[in-house]
């Protein structure tokens, strides 16, 4: 069965950076796009950021560009994003997600705080 495990959250000031993981299994993880999602307390979950397959084309919630970068390791069956410059409307509960046959999955999240 598919399975996300998001990791590498925390704790971070404000300016400071943090490198998140979702590690994939139960299909074949080079053959698909992935995506971070985050949803802060009270608002909706939102794109984050997204990769095509083989880590061509990526897009960027425009609150983000320019701060975040995702990539992916499809070797280690892994998605990445790097956060940089961490301001504390960032603060959320992180997601990867992908959609496999129509169905969309998602990991149990990782949480990221940025508070001085």
């Amino acid at each position: 069965q598919v399975q996300l495990v998001e990791s590498g959250g925390g704790l971070v000031q404000p300016g400071g950076s943090l490198r998140l993981s979702c590690a994939a299994s139960g299909f074949t993880f080079s053959n698909y796009a992935m995506s971070w999602y985050r949803q802060a307390p009270g608002k909706e979950r939102e794109l984050v950021a997204g990769i095509s397959h083989i880590g061509a084309i990526s897009n960027y919630a425009g609150s983000v560009k320019g701060r975040f970068t995702i990539s992916r390791a499809n070797a280690k069956n892994t998605v990445y994003l790097q956060m940089n410059n961490l301001k504390p409307e960032d603060t959320a509960l992180y997601y990867c997600n992908v959609r496999v046959k129509g169905t969309r999955y998602w990991g149990q999240g990782t949480q990221v705080t940025v508070s001085s």
